[in-house]
């Protein structure tokens, strides 16, 4: 049996969008998918039941993390990353390559691979393909990813302190600062506007990924219930994300990749590389965008035939009391909330938006009790007004709700899309979902 199967249920008549399924040892699920992210081996604050609630089928550890503390071994020692974390269904792990680029200040890039001055200790830690590849097939995650190499979007011309770009990035006009304090850049800028990119470097990480990749194919142990999936670099240079593709494509692999987005260009942009390279990846295999989770950039990823996404947008928006609404983010901080007896979305059927009796379907002790007893359990949602009151008095019950509704939120939107792929009904999602809707030009 191969380690991934995809059989694709129905095709768009108009793009590339399509419905499928994906099946793994671990189980199945549907795509297009939104995968939640568990950088630690946990949703933060979310128990493993209150992730499959939200409609999630799969989700994402992270390599570098785990590596770190406890370390790939002793995972491997409790009987893998499933058994350890009590998720039986199907995860999957980065390669710990994205640290290249989000832990730039402190790491140092080669041929050879990545040293990075850990973060909890100071000590010097070498990753490369062929120990990536280890620790993943420890830690025993259904898909794993190649070790890749991901620029910045926008560089410098003298390449940085360590001569390849890294340590280089600027932040471009335009750039938003979120609640949580990260950047993402909105840029409304018509198609076919280019930024200003180091073009040695980007061609530099795609050169290392494709060797990279050739690494990683050789070291995999366990291709017979892991899929290795390979990743398309280029930045926002099209050329070179055709050049790439075309040498990551050289193995044949369960699934591929587009990395590199998402991390400093405009939607434009982002829309432009999607469009190019989705079409140019096998369309019998699932094709993932990495790091991507704003509504109007999910869509027009699934419509150039794109299939599963991850972002930590929703857990860490809603841990600093940002929640998704069809119509846009709301603070929950805000004075305005004080007195609004509304819960986030009456839209939603989450924990939060429907209240506690969602649980009654799955533990009936929570709705009775003993006979005779009251339950104790309320099945009035959550107010704003409350969850403003949770925030601001640091009770972490308050992070928890928002993040169970942010992840919902994301599910009934990649929920709808399917259903809008199915009936051929894309002016639904505009007209549902106002987030979807592209900047103005």
């Amino acid at each position: 049996m191969p380690p991934l199967d995809f059989e694709i249920l129905h095709r768009s008549p108009e793009g590339h969008a399509r419905v499928g399924r994906v099946t793994t040892p671990h189980g199945s699920f549907d795509t297009p998918a939104f995968m939640p992210v568990g950088t630690q081996a946990a949703i933060k604050g979310l128990l493993p039941r209150d992730v499959a609630g939200t409609g999630s089928q799969i989700i994402l550890g992270n390599t570098y993390h785990l590596m770190l503390r406890p370390g790939s071994s002793l995972i491997a020692e409790m009987g893998g990353l499933h058994q350890w974390m009590n998720w039986d269904g199907p995860i999957l792990t980065d390669s710990g390559g994205y640290q290249v680029f989000s832990l730039s200040d402190i790491n140092h890039v080669t041929d050879e691979g990545v040293s990075f001055k850990s973060h909890l200790d100071g000590s010097t830690v070498d990753l490369t393909p062929e120990r990536s590849i280890r620790v993943q097939n420890e830690l025993g995650a259904d898909i794993i990813m190649a070790f890749d190499d991901c620029p910045p979007a926008v560089d410098q011309e003298d390449g940085g302190p360590h001569g390849t770009g890294i340590g280089s990035r600027v932040r471009p006009k335009g750039t938003r600062v979120e609640p949580d304090g990260s950047s993402s850049f909105s840029d409304s800028s018509p198609p076919g506007a280019r930024l200003s990119l180091s073009g040695s470097r980007i061609q530099q990480a795609c050169e290392r990924s494709v060797r990279w990749l050739d690494k990683c194919f050789d070291a995999h142990q366990r291709r017979q219930d892991q899929a290795l999936f390979g990743i398309v670099q280029g930045g926002v240079e099209l050329d070179r994300r055709t050049w790439c593709t075309e040498r990551v494509l050289a193995h044949d692999l369960p699934g591929y990749a587009i990395g590199g987005v998402a991390v400093g260009e405009g939607f434009y942009q982002l829309k432009s590389v999607v469009e190019h390279t989705a079409v140019m990846l096998p369309e019998t295999k699932p094709r993932y965008l990495m790091g991507v989770g704003y509504e109007r950039d999910l869509l027009v990823a699934v419509r150039s035939g794109v299939d599963m996404f991850d972002c930590v947008l929703p857990t860490r928006n809603g841990r600093n009391s940002c929640a998704f609404t069809p119509g846009g983010q709301i603070r929950l901080k805000n004075a305005a909330y004080a007195r609004d007896p509304s819960p986030i979305d009456p839209g939603c059927d989450c924990l939060a938006c429907r209240g506690p009796s969602l649980w009654e379907t799955v533990d009936p002790y929570v709705a009775s009790g003993p006979p005779g007893s009251s339950s104790g359990v309320s099945s009035s949602p959550f107010s704003r007004s409350y969850l403003r009151h949770l925030f601001l008095a640091g009770e972490m019950l308050g992070p928890i709700l928002v993040s169970i509704h942010n992840i919902r939120h994301f599910q009934r939107y990649l929920l709808d899309i399917r259903t809008a792929i199915v009936h051929n009904d894309w002016s639904s999602i505009t007209r549902k979902w106002p987030t979807s809707r592209p900047p103005e030009a």
